[in-house]
C-alpha cells in the first residue's frame, strides 16, 4: 500500500506550468512537419491511451492505497467488448459502443471488487491477481472467445455524426487527447471532492476512518468500480487503434506495466501517471533500439528512479521548483 508521504496531491507552480506547456506541445504536434509523422502520431496516441490506463490505476494505488495486480483485466475486457460489438462488414457506432464497453469493464470491477475490497494488504494484491488470471484463462482457453490467438477489430468505431473520422490518424490522435484531458480533469475534480478526501483518508488510516463513521467498504468498492470503468475506456481506445485484442492485454505483465508507470511518474497526482506513462514508453523504446537485453536497462532505470526520487519524476520537479505559499492544487 502506498505511504502517505509517497503521494503528490499538490504540485509547485513551476511543475504546473511545465505540464501545461507539455499539453500544448501535444496539441500542436500534428502540425509539426517531421519525417515519419504518422509513426510518431501512432506512438504518441498509444502513450496517451496508456496514460489513461495509468491514471485509472492511480485512483486505486496512489489515492486509495490499494495496489492491484489485476487491473489489466478491465483494460482487456473493454477491448474484447469492442471486438465482439463490431460487425464483420461495417463499423460500430462510437457513441453507444464506448459507454457499453466501459460499462462492461465497470460491471466486472463491481462484481470482482465486491469480493476483493474486503481484503487488505498483501491479501488484496494476491486476490486481485487471482481474479485477473481467472479472466485471462477464460479467454485464453476458450476458442469461442478467440482463444490464445485473439480477435481482430476490422473497423474503427464510427463517429462521423459529429464530423470525426477515427480512420484518420490525426482525428484519432485528437480524440484520444480529448479523452486524456477529460479523464484527468474528472479525476482531479474527484480528488478534492468529499469522496476523494475520504479515499485519501482510507489510504492514510482506514481504521480511523471507520471510527469516525465512514463506511470504508462502500468507498473502496466505488473507487474500484470507477477505476475499472476508466481502464475500460483505455482498453477500448487501445483495441480501436491497434485493431487487435488478445488475452495478453489482461495478463499480469500488463498490470505490472501500469504499476511501473504510476510509480515512475509519482503517485497521488494524476499528472504523475501521465508523465510516468510517457516516460516509461519513451525509455522502453529507446532501450529496445540499443540492445536486445533492454529489460536489464529498464529494470535498472526504474530502480534508479525509485532510489533517487521516491516520489517519482514529479517529485524531482518538486525538489527543483520548490513549493510556494500560493501554489494551487
Amino acid at each position: 500500500m502506498s505511504s502517505p508521504k509517497a503521494t503528490l496531491e499538490r504540485l509547485p507552480r513551476g511543475v504546473q506550468v511545465t505540464l501545461g506547456l507539455f499539453a500544448l506541445a501535444l496539441a500542436a504536434f500534428p502540425f509539426v512537419p517531421v519525417d515519419g509523422r504518422d509513426f510518431y502520431l501512432q506512438m504518441l496516441t498509444q502513450m496517451m491511451i496508456l496514460a489513461i490506463f495509468a491514471m485509472s490505476l492511480d485512483l486505486l494505488q496512489g489515492v486509495t492505497g490499494l495496489v492491484s495486480l489485476g487491473h489489466a483485466a478491465f483494460f482487456g475486457l473493454a477491448g474484447y467488448a469492442l471486438a465482439f460489438l463490431t460487425p464483420a462488414d461495417s463499423p460500430v457506432s462510437l457513441w453507444w459502443s464506448l459507454p457499453l464497453a466501459a460499462g462492461a469493464s465497470g460491471l466486472a470491477a463491481l462484481v470482482i471488487g465486491f469480493f476483493v475490497v474486503r481484503t487488505h494488504g498483501i491479501y488484496f494484491i494476491m486476490v486481485t491477481m487471482a481474479f485477473a488470471q481467472m479472466v485471462y484463462f477464460l479467454f485464453f482457453d476458450n476458442k469461442a472467445l478467440g482463444g490464445s490467438d485473439g480477435i481482430y477489430v476490422y473497423f474503427r468505431p464510427d463517429a462521423s455524426a459529429v464530423g470525426i473520422d477515427l480512420d484518420n490518424r490525426t482525428h484519432f490522435y485528437y480524440f484520444t487527447l480529448a479523452a486524456l484531458i477529460g479523464v484527468y480533469l474528472l479525476l482531479r475534480r474527484l480528488l478534492f471532492s468529499p469522496f476523494g478526501r475520504a479515499l485519501s483518508g482510507i489510504r492514510v488510516n482506514e481504521h480511523r476512518m471507520r471510527a469516525v463513521g465512514y463506511g470504508t467498504f462502500g468507498y473502496k468498492l466505488a473507487a474500484f468500480t470507477l477505476a475499472g470503468t476508466l481502464a475500460g475506456v483505455a482498453g477500448y481506445l487501445w483495441a480501436a487503434q491497434t485493431g487487435f485484442v488478445n488475452p495478453e492485454l489482461m495478463g499480469f505483465h500488463m498490470s505490472a506495466h501500469a504499476i511501473m508507470m504510476v510509480i515512475l511518474g509519482g503517485m497521488g497526482n494524476f499528472a504523475g501517471a501521465i508523465v510516468g506513462a510517457f516516460a516509461f514508453e519513451y525509455v522502453m523504446h529507446l532501450f529496445k533500439d540499443l540492445t536486445k537485453h533492454w529489460q536489464l536497462l529498464m529494470g535498472g532505470f526504474i530502480v534508479l528512479v525509485v532510489i533517487v526520487a521516491p516520489k517519482g519524476l514529479l517529485g524531482l520537479g518538486e525538489k527543483l521548483f520548490g513549493r510556494g505559499k500560493g501554489d494551487a492544487p
